[in-house]
């Protein structure tokens, strides 16, 4: 089983080939430039040094949000136009999940944080029993006062991670209240070998999907999107109050 994954829904661009349960390649850029700019050109390159046509592979696995919403368009295209174009499947796979998966096997709680701006993170719980990936609580978004109350009633130590960590740093330290750590350098950020991991057992589950059936997950709404309906509620309000005068 041979399977393309794609992460850009962070600052992090990465892709990764995996074939049979080994990851034979993996390229993860961290690094001032665009998603536009890096991704293509990344999945040439492992293509080429892996010498692994993409005609032969079984699936595209993409990590589908939350996220930055213009990776996350780049990286939703990118994969259905490689699915369109050569007739295979894609899997879609939860990007707070992946970025949890890094830290397989660990026997503490974990704890993804993505900075989703206004001190909210996209976050969520996840821990391992006996090597089996359990959810304890689904991606959202929720501000960090919430997430630290959610890690301080389980009462487990934790380990965080994701570009949110260093942001509310200060406020984890103040805030929480059971033994935790930061996720090294090598983990603590999206990569697409999580994410190709994670699809082979989608893969196996039959958790597949069309090229045109895909869509990202955006989880809130783009910021245009929540302007126009913000100057609209304004606009109503201010129509109520006037036909009352």
């Amino acid at each position: 089983m041979r399977i393309l994954a794609i992460d850009s829904s962070g600052l992090v661009a990465s892709a990764a080939i995996l074939a049979d349960g080994v990851l034979i390649a993996e390229y993860t850029l961290n690094y001032k430039k665009t998603h536009s700019q890096t991704l293509l050109p990344m999945i040439d390159e492992l293509v080429r040094m892996t010498e692994q046509p993409l005609d032969e592979l079984d699936a595209i696995a993409v990590a589908e949000g939350p996220g930055s919403f213009t990776g996350l368009r780049i990286g939703s295209a990118t994969a259905k136009g490689l699915g369109l174009a050569l007739g295979k499947p894609l899997i879609g796979i939860p990007t707070v999940d992946a970025l949890a998966y890094n830290c397989f096997g660990t026997e503490r709680l974990i704890c993804p944080m993505m900075d989703a701006r206004r001190s909210q993170v996209y976050t969520g719980l996840y821990t391992f029993e006996q090597e089996r990936f359990v959810i304890c609580r689904e991606q959202e978004i929720a501000i960090v006062e919430d997430v630290i109350g959610h890690v301080n009633e389980l009462g487990r130590p934790v380990i965080f991670l994701g570009d949110g960590v260093r942001v509310f740093e200060e406020r984890l330290r103040e805030g929480v209240r059971v033994p935790y750590s930061m996720a090294p350098a090598h983990v603590a950020r999206q990569r697409a070998g999580a994410v190709g991991a994670l699809a082979q057992l989608y893969y196996e589950n039959g958790k597949l999907q069309t090229a045109a059936e895909h869509a990202p997950v955006y989880l809130r709404l783009p910021q245009a999107e929540r302007e126009r309906r913000e100057r609209e509620e304004r606009e109503a309000g201010a129509g109520d109050r006037a036909s009352k005068v």
